[in-house]
């Protein structure tokens, strides 16, 4: 075939489209499994983090074997679904289901003697999801940690949510109020305490220009830990429900 005619180029070109299409599939489903490790690896350590045990993720399987002692996958009535695997549950699928077939992972840790109920969450903020942990300790009441995540909040602004210095504000803050019902907490501009001395006004000191994310944050707290009410009800009666 003459290398100087247009067919031979178009043959060459298509042969190599084809070759490096092949490779670029080939490589993709190779680091598919590497990748979901990663995810596996990184999920452990943000549920750790939340309890104020920090590790590298590499070393994360190891240590969370040591802390998180049970996975539950909670129906809305509060029962155990004891055929579901709840670290598998994907949250960005559950919440599009009927509430009565979604299912609610819960993590039971314990540290030092300690006790403490890890709740995943996930919303909505600005531009796109947001999510992460927030951990309970005994009286299922007060915040031992919370860690956030986004999928696309401007930096500088909604992104913030990754900082610890926001999630920090978290840390001891009550969710029920003191008539017992939950309120979550909110991330409020008009929060009289910035220095977040207060730990029972239900509230944080919002992130300056991102007014959006922080409602999401606010929202996405509340509108989960309401499904573990039922939950927690049967741990503690005197726990009580929204009106």
């Amino acid at each position: 075939m003459d290398r100087d005619s247009n067919i031979y180029t178009f043959l060459f070109s298509a042969i190599m489209v084809l070759i490096v299409a092949a490779t670029l599939a080939a490589t993709a489903t190779s680091l598919q499994d590497i990748q979901a490790e990663n995810v596996r690896k990184e999920k452990m350590q943000n549920i750790l983090e939340t309890i104020g045990v920090l590790v590298e993720r590499e070393k994360a399987p190891e240590i969370y074997t040591k802390y998180i002692i049970e996975e539950l996958a909670l129906a809305s009535d509060g029962s155990i679904d004891k055929e579901i695997d709840a670290f598998k549950l994907k949250l960005n699928l559950e919440i599009k289901k009927p509430i009565e077939q979604q299912r609610f992972p819960l993590y039971l840790a314990k540290v030092d003697s300690l006790q403490y109920y890890i709740v995943p969450l996930r919303g909505s903020g600005l531009w796109d999801a947001i999510w992460g942990y927030v951990a309970l300790e005994a009286d299922k009441n007060t915040i031992k940690g919370a860690v956030f995540d986004h999928k696309g909040e401007t930096a500088g602004l909604g992104a913030e949510i990754t900082q610890k210095w926001f999630q920090d504000r978290f840390t001891g803050e009550k969710i029920f109020n003191n008539n017992g019902k939950l309120v979550g907490i909110n991330v409020s501009k008009t929060n009289n305490d910035p220095d977040g001395n207060d730990k029972d006004d239900n509230e944080v000191d919002a992130i300056s220009g991102a007014t959006i994310t922080g409602d999401g944050v606010t929202d996405m707290i509340k509108e989960r830990l309401q499904n573990y009410l039922s939950y927690f009800n049967i741990k503690n009666e005197k726990i009580a429900y929204i009106n």
